[in-house]
Order: structure tokens, then sequence, then C-alpha cells
């Protein structure tokens, strides 16, 4: 099956072509779609329908979307949705200020939460939701990863998803579960 994965950075697209084997996945760019859709959802589950939705009416194809991120006991859940634009900032800064808000803080509990969808052109729509725990660290470790990986450390790995080979991290990742939830449903 040819899929547009709805997604302009270029590490998820990475991380979703090695899980998502057995298709012919192709960028939004490669399908001719440049548009950024705005994350208006509530929930991880309602970003990724939006725009699983959005590239799929442009494109007319099955058109795969994800929603994640970091989701930290301490702080009520953030930065939840908000994960990637947590600072105003980049990766640096979004991870700066994590390291901030926790100062002095013992509970480091988090998680890595993730939703997929996958809307088909006649409307079928089908998610999948997958979740990897852990906890934040008080410095960054690894180089490895994106985002938060280097402040991340697994609690079934024993190192931060920035230390960890790329296999090792998608077969506990909350990305690689979703999706291996997603293809199963499939």
């Amino acid at each position: 099956m040819k899929i547009v994965i709805a997604t302009h950075n270029q590490n998820k697209l990475r991380e979703i072509r090695e899980i998502f084997t057995g298709h012919e996945i192709l960028s939004a760019e490669e399908a001719g779609f440049s548009e950024d859709i705005e994350e208006t959802g509530k929930t991880f589950l309602e970003n990724a329908l939006l725009k699983a939705r959005a590239v799929c009416r442009k494109t007319g194809l099955p058109a795969l979307a994800d929603d994640s991120g970091l989701c930290v006991e301490a702080l009520g859940g953030a930065p939840g949705v908000y994960s990637a634009r947590y600072s105003g900032g980049g990766s640096a800064e979004n991870r700066a200020l994590l390291l901030k808000n926790l100062e002095g803080e013992e509970d480091r509990r988090a998680s890595f939460r993730c939703a997929v969808a996958l809307v088909f052109p006649e409307g079928r729509e089908v998610t999948a939701e997958g979740r990897a725990d852990g906890r934040i660290l008080t410095e960054e470790r690894g180089t490895g990863g994106f985002g938060y990986d280097s402040l991340f450390l697994s609690e079934e790995l024993g190192v931060s998803f920035a230390e960890a080979e790329e296999e090792a991290k998608n077969a506990v990742s909350h990305r690689g579960r979703a999706l291996r939830a997603l293809a199963q449903k499939l």
C-alpha cells in the first residue's frame, strides 16, 4: 500500500519508515503536500486525526499521521500536546525549560505518548496509541534520538532514548508501539 506520512519532521519520518515496513512510504513533500497543519486538538489523537485527514484530502492517498509528546507527572502532564512548542523555541530550549521547571523536584516520572491515525480516501479511519514509561534525568545523556530523548531514561532499557541503539529504542518507544498496534489492526 502507498501511504503518505503527514509530517515535515525528518526524524519522525525516518523512524516511521524503519518501523512501518512493507508499504511504499512517501513523505508529505513527495506527495505534493507542503502546508503546515495547525494542531488545535486537545489530545494527541485529535491532532493525529487532524493531520491525517488534511493530507488524505489533499493528496487522495491514505495518510498516516502521529502526534506524540512527553507527559511529566510532576508538571500535571505537561508539556503534553505542547511538547514541540513548549518553550516557544527549538528542542534545546524545550529541554532547558523542562529541566528548569523540574529543579528540586524528586518525582521525575514521565511517559512518552503517541497516537497514530491512518485515514483512507473512502473515509475509513484506523487509530492506535502507544506509551513508553520512564523518568526525566537531571542532565542530558546520549547523542542519538531527537527532541527530549536525551533527558528521558527508559524504564525498560535502563538508558536514555538518546543513548539507545535505534532498533532497541524502536522496540519500546511510544511511536513504535503505536505503529505496531496500528499494523495489527490493518
